[in-house]
């Protein structure tokens, strides 16, 4: 299917289980802890530079933000976790508007999960790569930030993030320079085929 990625727009963000969009259209969902780059890494790949919003400071994503693409499919941007500054109710609201999103049947056709490329994978991580097998949907891993390894950095790097996440042979591991564009070209061929 050809998709166009730079027909994109802001659709709604929900804060409740039942503002979900259900219209059958496929939901590629990116998760990330706060700041790996999630924002960026949608950026780049819609060819905009503020299209989601990049928050100077970790936690600014707190709501489930769809992004309807070329009106095919939408990309879906989940309240990055980790060491935001917010209240644990706070958190706990991400906590459980997110737990509604994975166990709602039928809405997730792809996980995608933004890592540091610089860094082992978190314990958040490996539990959020353990949300998205649950549900059953297929799962590509965007190893980011990739223009801040050395050559001879990298390698090692993405088998550690496999070994890490206990990745099955068939989960890719894109690496990806939000930055520099590395990477790019690989992930909108892997989303567009995903939506065949």
């Amino acid at each position: 299917m050809a998709i166009n990625f730079t027909r994109a727009e802001f659709v709604l963000s929900a804060a409740s289980p039942n503002q979900f969009v259900r219209d059958g259209l496929h939901q590629l969902a990116f998760a990330g802890r706060s700041n790996v780059g999630k924002s960026s890494v949608i950026n780049r790949l819609v060819n905009r530079k503020n299209f989601a919003r990049v928050g100077a400071s970790p936690g600014k994503t707190t709501q489930i933000n769809y992004f309807r693409i070329d009106n095919k499919l939408y990309l879906v941007d989940l309240p990055g976790y980790g060491y935001a500054r917010v209240s644990k109710a706070e958190r706990d609201r991400w906590g459980r508007l997110m737990e509604n999103y994975f166990q709602s049947a039928g809405l997730i056709s792809l996980g995608v999960l933004i890592v540091d490329s610089r860094h082992k994978p978190t314990a958040d991580d490996v539990t959020m790569h353990n949300f998205f097998v649950q549900t059953g949907c297929p799962v590509v891993i965007v190893a980011n930030k990739l223009d801040k390894l050395k050559k001879s950095e990298i390698e090692p790097n993405l088998a550690r993030i496999r070994e890490t996440l206990e990745l099955r042979p068939d989960e890719i591991v894109v690496p990806f320079s939000a930055e520099r564009g590395d990477g790019k070209e690989q992930l909108l061929g892997l989303l567009r085929k995903f939506c065949e």
